[in-house]
């Protein structure tokens, strides 16, 4: 083989070959579609700890992955069981936050119907509010939540939804079923006042800005 046919058989190998897309590393998404310039970062005054599925991690569209980066100071954590997570443990057992996790059912405190006073008064006065949410499906939530033991220890809060989902890119089980960034959004609307957030600022709604993009 010659040069020149060398070169004529590499080219065609070349132009053959896979041809794989560039992924953000900040926000995971090929380049067409990221998403980090409208990522707006502020303090909701409200520590989020976004527990992610491993399964929701390879979504291209994980809104938990979202929130985080666009809650200053937030935590991302992936997993399924956390009961020997350490670093979940350790944030449960932080003295500066009171830690509770925003799961709907019977046995959580609807924050919906409370006025500020009354919302303000449901967590202990000299602590900062910490908030674990978790990110997944909801069969995928109710098995972590049934599998990690220092989970169940904490107090759970929910709300009822004020308007249906906008999560158009996947199907939810029902309107009322928001995706990980409105429920956060919408935590903060129902709390940030009473943890020293102002919500008229509209600080908040960078979470549901980036969401539309």
């Amino acid at each position: 083989m010659n040069i020149k046919e060398y070169h004529a058989k590499r080219s065609l190998l070349l132009e053959h070959q896979p041809h794989y897309r560039m992924l953000c590393t900040t926000c995971i998404q090929p380049e067409f579609g990221c998403y980090c310039a409208q990522v707006h970062a502020f303090d909701s005054k409200i520590n989020f700890v976004v527990l992610i599925h491993p399964i929701e991690a390879k979504r291209r569209i994980a809104t938990g992955r979202m929130s985080h980066l666009t809650l200053k100071g937030s935590h991302l954590i992936q997993g399924q069981d956390y009961s020997s997570n350490q670093a979940v443990t350790d944030l449960i057992n932080d003295p500066e936050y009171h830690s509770v996790i925003l799961y709907p059912g019977q046995l959580s405190q609807n924050v919906s119907p409370l006025n500020t006073a009354e919302r303000t008064a449901l967590f202990p006065q000299g602590k900062k509010l910490r908030i674990f949410v978790i990110d997944g499906t909801w069969a995928t939530a109710r098995k972590m939540m049934r599998q990690s033991e220092n989970l169940k220890q904490l107090s759970r809060i929910c709300f009822t939804p004020a308007k249906p989902s906008n999560f158009r890119v996947r199907k939810q089980p029902g309107a009322e079923c928001y995706s990980t960034i409105e429920a956060i959004h919408h935590t903060i609307e129902l709390l940030g006042d009473s943890q020293g957030f102002n919500t008229a600022t509209r600080e908040h709604d960078s979470l549901l800005n980036v969401f539309e993009r």
